[in-house]
């Protein structure tokens, strides 16, 4: 007698589509309920920077229970929240000493961008409400931090409901002019924020928003050394707030607490999440400088925005834990070193694989992007799936690795390899012997399709 499937109740990312269930992990290994077990090269999105299941953190999950779980941020605060806050105000580059606790990296960019804007409202200048931020970004999927957003692919549905925000160039290096260094192309890029700002008006820009490396909407897109130190003085010369949108780079993943650190910048606004908590709870949090909160001390005193579990005493505690761990176990020192050791070893594919274009990012923020032509970087036409059948190979395999496609209008073929920052160098051989097999037998297939050649111009 033929069994009915059930039918589904959890809207899952793609309908109809079979997953396997996740039922444990540990360390950098993820084991479905058959046993399987997957290598987090990816660390789920980007996120579970101390590896799975640290019984430190579990301890404080439980010990955190016990005391009180939630409270209402506007009729307590509490204990764990004001300890996490004084943490990041320490750890955070320049005078960022004030915590906004928010549930998820968009919340974070969503409100770093009402805070930017309640800033100039409350210095007298209510018609500085315009955010400006890069083609080749993503910045959350709620509408205010999707606005902000210049992933083509998940704008498209949405578009008309945006605000007009992505405006700029981002400082694609591997797609710059011939004739230019990465220097020249990056400060050509930061000089079109001055442009953008000019043509809009000073008078009516808040902000510049950017992720220090680009991550979902490009593959660790990484700018040259010169970029943010121009980006930051045409800022100030233009009197425009720099929010840096870290959810995804922040707290080690770069090898450096925070990626602008690389830059030797200090941004007036910072957003985390992902890292922050490590998977562990849901947590991300706006940090903003004694600058920006000044004139709201000095006048409403109050930050319009938050939500029912924001600063919630649970995951403040939890988020808290992790970034001990961070330091305790110097994973920020190791995602530079081990960083090093797999780019050396991702690099050396790209002398193995014609279908790889380049390989780019820091410490354990990696991107491999994948050409149809590498002489003329064309990209694979769309309908080939390129990122999805590597991700599909190596899923098979026992890898799980991120995509970030659509960074060439909407079109481009890209992944993110990001392990847990507690991944060792025996481990990485086996995350990069199986990401090969799986490259390789992508690049045979599309051999046998006549495809390996297939281009798109751009």
């Amino acid at each position: 007698m033929l069994r009915m499937k059930e039918r589904d109740y959890l809207i899952k990312p793609v309908l109809g589509q079979q997953y396997p269930i996740a039922a444990s992990a540990k360390g950098i290994y993820i084991y479905d309920q058959d046993g399987k077990k997957y290598i987090d090269g990816s660390s789920g999105a980007v996120t579970v920077s101390i590896g799975h299941g640290v019984q430190e953190v579990i301890n404080e999950t439980l010990a955190q229970a016990e005391k009180i779980s939630f409270s209402y941020r506007s009729q307590f605060t509490n204990e764990p929240a004001e300890k996490l806050a004084k943490k990041l105000s320490q750890l955070a580059p320049g005078d960022l000493n004030w915590s906004f606790f928010v549930n998820s990296g968009s919340e974070a960019t969503e409100t770093a961008m009402k805070i930017a804007i309640q800033y100039w409202q409350e210095k007298g200048q209510p018609q500085k409400d315009r955010i400006i931020s890069r083609w080749t970004s993503y910045h959350g999927i709620t509408m205010g931090a999707l606005s902000m957003s210049g992933h083509a692919l998940r704008r498209q549905r949405f578009s008309s409901m945006l605000a007009d925000y992505p405006s700029v160039s981002a400082p694609y290096t591997y797609r710059r002019p011939d004739n230019l260094t990465e220097e020249e192309w990056g400060l050509l890029c930061a000089q079109e924020l001055e442009t953008e700002i000019r043509r809009i008006g000073e008078e009516r820009v808040a902000a510049f928003i950017a992720e220090p490396i680009i991550g979902a909407s490009g593959g660790a897109i990484t700018p040259p050394a010169n970029y943010y130190q121009k980006i930051k003085e045409i800022c100030e010369r233009c009197n425009v707030l720099f929010i840096a949108d870290e959810v995804m780079t922040g707290i080690g993943r770069t090898g450096r607490m925070f990626a602008i650190e690389h830059w030797n910048v200090t941004p007036d606004l910072i957003t985390l999440g992902k890292g922050m908590s490590s998977g562990y709870t849901p947590m991300a949090a706006t940090l903003v400088s004694d600058k920006v909160m000044e004139p709201i001390l000095n006048g409403s005193k109050s930050i319009i925005g938050g939500h029912t579990y924001s600063a919630n005493p649970q995951s403040a505690a939890v988020a808290l834990k992790v970034i001990k761990y961070v330091e305790k176990h110097q994973l920020v020192e190791k995602a530079e070193e081990q960083g090093i050791y797999l780019m050396s070893k991702l690099k050396a594919l790209l002398e193995s694989y014609e279908m790889i274009g380049d390989v780019r990012g820091k410490g354990l923020l990696i991107g491999m992007e994948f050409v149809a032509d590498r002489g003329k970087k064309n990209p694979y036409p769309p309908e080939l799936n390129v990122t999805n059948r590597v991700i599909k190979q190596a899923f098979e395999k026992g890898l799980l690795v991120y995509p970030a496609s659509g960074a060439i209008n909407g079109m481009g073929d890209a992944i993110i390899i990001s392990p847990p920052l507690v991944i060792t160098k025996e481990e990485i051989d086996s995350l990069v012997d199986i990401l090969e097999e799986a490259i390789s037998e992508v690049q045979c297939e599309l051999s046998m399709e006549g495809k390996i050649n297939a281009t798109v111009q751009v």
